[in-house]
C-alpha cells in the first residue's frame, strides 16, 4: 500500500512543505484508474493563508472538475485530515482516504467513516518522524496550524 503513487507523491509534497519551512503535511487526489488529479502540501504559512491545509491544496491544484472525474477517488494524506480537510473530502464525494499516520494528529476519522468513506492509516515511520521533527524545531508553528 505505501508504494502507491498517491501515498508517494503526498510524501514528496510533505518533504517539500518541510524544505520550505512550512508544515510537512502533503496529500494528492488521485482517481479511481490511478491518475494524480492535484497534489499539495500544507501552505499555510508559506503563503499566508488560514485554509491551505495539504488536502485543500491538492484539491485547489486539482482545478474544477465533473462529478464525474471524482467519482471513487483516493485522498491520499500524510497526516489524519482536519474537520475542514475531512468537509472537504465529503463535499467532493472522495470515496477513500489513505492516511500515512494519526498518532501525532487524528482529525475527523470518525465522521469520514460514518459517512461511508473507506479508510486506511498506514501508520507510515517516515510520516510520523518527519512531523515529530517539525514539532521539535517548530513548535509554535504546528500549534498555530493546530489552533492551539
Amino acid at each position: 500500500m505505501e508504494q502507491d503513487v498517491g501515498f508517494i507523491a503526498a510524501v514528496e509534497e510533505a518533504r517539500k512543505g518541510y524544505a520550505e519551512g512550512g508544515v510537512p503535511i502533503g496529500a494528492a487526489l488521485v482517481a479511481k484508474d490511478g491518475t494524480i488529479l492535484g497534489r499539495g502540501h500544507n501552505m499555510r504559512f508559506q503563503k499566508g493563508s488560514a485554509i491551505l491545509h495539504a488536502e485543500m491544496s491538492a484539491l485547489e491544484n486539482a482545478g474544477r472538475l465533473p462529478a464525474s472525474a471524482l467519482e471513487g477517488a483516493t485522498m491520499y494524506t500524510t497526516l489524519s485530515p482536519c474537520d475542514m480537510c475531512t468537509g472537504a473530502c465529503l463535499l467532493f464525494n472522495v470515496k477513500r482516504v489513505v492516511i500515512g499516520e494519526n498518532k501525532t494528529f487524528v482529525g475527523g476519522e470518525e465522521q469520514l467513516r460514518n459517512r461511508g468513506v473507506d479508510l486506511t492509516v498506514l501508520d507510515s515511520r517516515e510520516c510520523k518522524d518527519l512531523m515529530a521533527k517539525f514539532i521539535k524545531e517548530k513548535p509554535e508553528l504546528w500549534n498555530e496550524d493546530i489552533s492551539v
